[in-house]
């Protein structure tokens, strides 16, 4: 059964309606947290809270989270790591400070938070105001800028010190300088704290650097403006501006060694050097004396070391090198040994030589003796006499020669190309005059000529032959007949005109 929705029910149906009238959207969570957030920054866009830190804790982006408390409420702030970094002091829980900053939402949380961009110390909240107004005004002008930074000399030979004459500041610089590297000081006392503070010590600083070169009181190649720890207020004349312009203006480099390490005043930021303690001014000031004497000892060591060292390096490549050469004896040993041999055998050669010669002609001598040569001489003499020149003499070597020349001729016969044309061969060519020596050479051909004895012939392949032409008479060659020579003449003259 149905039922009528009655005025109170149209509120609280199952299915939401829009109301007659209404021309109102409903917001979705992020709208209504977007709304929020703007109404919080718009109304309260600059607050500086009184509080008690508590849950103080650093995220490792390097933002820091904190809850700001007190006897009936509590507030959780948040600092940007940039903001944080520059903190003057380490936040911790339990310190009343005072926070600067803009209120805001985190919808993520559904809480309303304080974006920190300022965190004082409650009880010198005025005094960091004035000093964080006065060094963000030098800092625009310039005098606080990197690089106005001058580099502090090396070695200087006279040292100015701005401090108390009474204090224990100028005895441990004192000290220090005399450990390091005993140096020229002079010291111009001011005070450092209290009345008039600030005026004495920008005038010693000034006084300094209005010091000429060559003068009765020798010009400082540095400056340390130094003094012990104490708090803010006793700090406070290192922060006035008339200190730190005459440091930012000092011709001569300056070190600020004002209070401990966690101390930080205005001269610091304007000087060219800062040092937590005026301990450590002393040694910015000056080397060791010792680690320079042992720098240059081993500079000068280097330096003989370098112009030794190539002389070095050749005599042991030298000598290296000549170890590894021969000795002039072992290189003319062998030659020596040869010269040696050659010279012995030279002289058993000639005295083998000698003797054989002496031998040989004991031998000859033997048979040469006039005798033999009459007797010899006398035989020739008669067989030359005895000697007849004939024809014979001279025809027979001719005739040995005619026979051997005939048969060379009938060999060259025997071996003429043509010779076996007569015996029914015949020479086959082709139409270029190349000779054909093979049947399957003749059938690539299709015209031959044929060379017989008596002529040539043209054929053509797988043809009949053609009619055969009478073949002339061969002539055959008429034999050379030997020469008859005449019969020697039974006698002959003498060839030396002798009958």
């Amino acid at each position: 059964m149905a039922r009528t929705p009655s005025s109170s029910s149209q509120d609280t149906g199952l299915v939401a309606r829009s109301r007659a009238g209404d021309n109102a959207e409903p917001l979705s969570i992020t709208e209504i947290s977007q709304a929020l957030k703007r109404t919080v920054e718009e109304r309260f866009g600059y607050v500086r809270l009184r509080g008690e830190l508590s849950g103080v804790k650093r995220a490792a982006s390097g933002h820091m989270y904190c809850a700001l408390k007190d006897d009936k409420a509590v507030l959780d702030g948040v600092m940007w790591r940039g903001n944080a970094e520059r903190l003057a002091f380490v936040p911790e829980d339990g310190i009343e400070v005072i926070a600067t900053g803009k209120l805001t939402t985190y919808p993520g949380r559904s809480k309303y938070q304080i974006v920190i961009d300022s965190l004082e110390i409650a009880g010198e909240g005025a005094l960091l105001a004035l000093l964080e107004k006065t060094r963000a005004r030098l800092e625009a002008e310039g005098l606080f800028a990197r690089e106005r930074q001058r580099r502090l000399p090396f070695l200087p030979r006279t040292i100015g010190v701005v401090t108390s004459p009474t204090g224990s500041v100028i005895r441990d610089i004192l000290h220090r300088l005399a450990d390091r590297f005993p140096s020229h000081v002079i010291v111009w006392p001011v005070l450092v704290q209290g009345q008039g503070a600030a005026e004495q010590v920008a005038g010693a600083i000034r006084g300094f650097s209005e010091l000429g070169e060559g003068g009765a009181v020798r010009r400082p190649d540095v400056v340390i403006v130094a003094r012990g720890g104490g708090s803010i207020e006793d700090l406070w004349s290192f922060n006035e501006e008339i200190v730190v312009r005459a440091i930012a203006e000092c011709t001569i480099p300056v070190i600020s060694a004002v209070g401990h390490e966690t101390d930080t005043t205005l001269s610091d930021y304007a000087a060219d050097r800062r040092a937590p303690t005026p301990t450590a001014a002393a040694e910015m000031a000056v080397p060791v004396r010792a680690d320079l004497q042992a720098t240059l000892a081993d500079f000068s060591a280097r330096q003989r070391r370098a112009v030794h060292r190539p002389v070095e390096l050749g005599r042991e490549r030298l000598e290296a090198r000549t170890r590894r050469m021969p000795r002039i004896e072992v290189l003319l040993q062998p030659q020596a040994q040869r010269l040696d041999d050659l010279a012995d055998r030279l002289r058993r050669g000639l005295i083998d030589r000698a003797a054989h010669g002496r031998q040989e002609l004991a031998g000859v001598k033997s048979r040469l003796a006039p005798r033999l040569l009459t007797n010899a001489l006398s035989v020739r003499k008669e067989a030359l006499a005895g000697a007849r020149l004939t024809p014979r003499l001279i025809e027979r070597p001719i005739a040995s020669a005619q026979d051997r020349l005939n048969a060379l001729a009938r060999l060259a016969s025997q071996l003429h190309p043509k010779k076996p044309l007569e015996r029914g061969y015949a020479i086959v060519r082709s139409n270029s005059g190349d000779v054909v020596t093979a049947s399957i050479d003749a059938a690539r051909h299709s015209a031959l000529n044929l060379e017989f004895a008596d002529g040539r012939i043209d054929v053509g392949v797988g043809e009949a032959p053609p009619p055969p032409v009478a073949r002339p008479p061969v002539t055959k060659p008429t034999p050379v007949k030997k020469r008859r020579t005449a019969a020697p003449n039974p006698r002959q003259d003498d060839l030396f005109g002798r009958e």
